[in-house]
């Protein structure tokens, strides 16, 4: 049996990683999506399709996935729920049950016959991509909340660099110190 588990993985860490292991226990392969992969270099996004699949290899690699096991597709987003489960399906591997943490994305499956699992989410307070973005533009310790090659490749690619960089907005800040000076009128 295949099953299907989709993400973000901005950046994969150890929730993602306790919810895979329970997808593993459970089907024999697995199709891992990758979601909004048009985008990056954002602060909801900040990184490559590519990178989060380097990271979602390395991270199965250290707990000993064998890459027989999954299957990694990339998955823009399309912005029409509708037909959202129906766009999967014409894009990765045929697949017989679905895992997910996300109340939308089971009812849109369940919609179209599939068996869904939905997963409880693990440590949601600080396992969470956006607390971990957040606490690398803060300063604040995240290394723990990710696996330790996980933790490698961001410093490789200068992750937190990046992500600090996004936070700053400095394309507002530049168009800002651009504009014309306004000389107020007396």
């Amino acid at each position: 049996m295949r099953g299907l588990f989709v993400g973000r993985f901005q950046p994969v860490h150890n929730g993602h990683l306790k919810a895979l292991e329970y997808v593993f226990e459970e089907v024999k392969e697995v199709i891992i999506g990758i979601g909004s992969a048009q985008v990056s270099h954002t602060l909801k996004n900040p990184f490559t399709t590519s990178e989060r699949m380097e990271m979602l290899i390395r991270a199965l690699d250290e707990k000993g996935i064998p890459r027989g096991k999954y299957f990694l597709v990339a998955l823009p987003d399309i912005n029409f729920n509708s037909i959202w489960a129906p766009y999967v399906e014409a894009i990765v591997p045929k697949f017989d049950i679905v895992f997910t943490g996300n109340s939308l994305v089971a009812q849109l499956f369940r919609e179209r016959g599939y068996k869904v699992i939905v997963q409880p989410m693990f440590r949601k307070d600080i396992l969470s991509a956006t607390e971990i973005r957040r606490r690398m533009i803060e300063g604040e310790p995240w290394e723990e909340l990710v696996p330790k090659s996980v933790v490698e490749y961001i410093k490789e690619i200068k992750g937190v660099e990046r992500i600090k960089m996004l936070a700053t907005d400095l394309e507002k800040n530049e168009k800002e110190l651009q504009a014309p000076l306004r000389i107020p009128e007396f």
